[in-house]
């Protein structure tokens, strides 16, 4: 069996955590590839290094000395070095790689921010490496462009090339020992630093699972499962979710579980690689896993997911459903604005449509709605902000009648009003738009009526 195994920013804020990843990695010989984050926060006060890097970059690029921020970045290091006992002279080759960079060409300033937030992983991986070598295991560092890891040239925002899988198989099934590889960047055909967008780790994790292909990827994080509520809106919340399926975990994602990024994984779902979801301080734990099908109960929800920060424009004419092209037309509109957009529920003589409030600035609103009026002449346009979004999700909900009556009982119950409610294709989801006032109310209305038990 073959495991690739990724610890995020809280699994290596400092030595003791660096400790608990060597000893997860050394009690299981399956583990032979290894992603590592930048160090996160040791503490809520704390400063994460790919935070501070960023820091760096901004700085120099506006013309301001970032010696403080290198000095803070080269400590963090010293600091797991020391305390782990390392060579010194490895924080010796960390600062002079921290400084070649913040001096490096900032022509382009996404060049040159990618090549500095890379370094927050470049050195974990050779930290973590080193740490690991220091307890006899034979641990090799990988450079992601010998790797063959090639990225497109957004920077910031990078894809994987294709011609990267072959490369990367290649080059990893040849390694004898324990391969660190560091996440989050890769290189382009031109031989320049990129990132993929931030929480690129995971993305990193799910690539080389899909690449060699793993048995499982594991993904390590600070929570010992993926819980079916946020805790933060339901405090109570106990269990969580021994196992869900890729479409499941798609769903819930979207609408707000904060364990990864919902598209950082899709590599390794495209491969049918399950994803074992972990806890780095209590790895003895199974944790939650995420695979192609499972077996479920009839009516059984497995999650509830809520999001707020969104927009909806409600668009209402007479005969709408008579004009050919209304919705295409308007499409474009929000197209030319670089929108993407989230719903669109739709009636015979009105349209809505959702979409996330960050981009949707009162400029952009602005200039969205007199196009609408210019081009699509509708009887009314309205704007309304402050929306969330809940999902309720579950396999099983297919099969069962009254699953949406229990819903729509709880929320009447709790006094909240319904805006949008939607149906996916697939019938395993059910989204509901509420105002941002009323999103906590909301979800703990519906985990009452699906998860509480009397």
């Amino acid at each position: 069996m073959i495991k690739v195994c990724k610890f995020g920013g809280s699994s290596l804020a400092d030595a003791e955590q660096v400790r608990k990843v060597c000893d997860i990695v050394l009690a299981d010989p399956d583990r032979t590839v290894v992603v590592v984050s930048a160090p996160g926060k040791r503490n809520k006060a704390d400063t994460k290094v790919t935070d501070l890097l960023i820091q760096c970059a901004n700085q120099t690029l506006a013309g301001q000395s970032c010696a403080a921020e290198v000095q803070a970045v080269v400590a963090r290091y010293a600091e797991i070095q020391r305390d782990l006992a390392l060579p010194p002279g490895l924080i010796t080759e960390i600062d002079a790689d921290l400084r070649r960079r913040a001096a490096g060409p900032t022509r382009h300033a996404g060049k040159f921010t990618d090549s500095l937030k890379a370094a927050g992983e470049d050195n974990s991986a050779r930290l973590v490496a080193a740490a690991l070598r220091a307890r006899g295991a034979n641990a090799v560092y990988i450079d992601p462009q010998e790797a063959g890891m090639l990225l497109t040239d957004e920077f910031g925002n990078a894809q994987l090339l294709p011609e990267s899988y072959p490369l990367l198989q290649a080059h990893l099934t040849q390694i004898r020992g324990i391969a660190i590889f560091p996440g989050f960047f890769g290189y382009t055909r031109g031989g320049d630093v990129a990132t993929f967008p931030r929480g690129g780790s995971d993305i990193t994790g799910a690539i080389l699972a899909a690449a060699i292909p793993a048995d499982v990827y594991e993904n390590f994080t600070d929570v010992d499962s993926v819980y079916p509520v946020d805790p933060r809106l339901v405090p109570e919340v106990k269990h969580g979710i021994t196992a869900m399926t890729f479409r499941e975990m798609r769903e819930l994602a979207y609408a707000g579980f904060g364990v990864f990024h919902d598209e950082a994984v899709l590599p390794a779902i495209r491969a049918g690689i399950p994803v074992n979801i972990r806890n780095t301080n209590r790895p003895g734990l199974p944790g939650t896993m995420v695979v192609p099908k499972r077996e479920y109960d009839a009516c059984a929800v497995v999650g509830i997911a809520s999001d707020d920060g969104f927009v909806q424009i409600y668009i209402d004419k007479y005969m709408m459903n008579r004009e050919v092209g209304f919705g295409r037309r308007l499409m474009q509109i929000l197209e030319d604005e670089g929108l993407s957009w989230e719903h669109m529920p739709t009636g015979i003589d009105n349209i809505s449509v959702v979409i996330r409030e960050a981009k949707f600035t009162a400029a952009v609103e602005q200039r969205v709605v007199e196009r609408i009026h210019a081009d699509l002449a509708p009887d009314h346009v309205l704007v309304e902000r402050e929306h969330a979004i809940i999902m309720v999700v579950g396999e099983g909900m297919q099969y069962t009648v009254g699953m949406a009556a229990r819903a729509t009982q709880a929320l009447a119950a709790a006094h909240v009003n319904i805006e949008m409610l939607n149906q996916g294709a697939s019938e395993i989801s059910m989204m509901f738009g509420v105002r941002s006032a009323d999103r906590a109310r909301a979800v703990r209305a519906l985990y009452d009526a699906y998860f509480k038990t009397s």
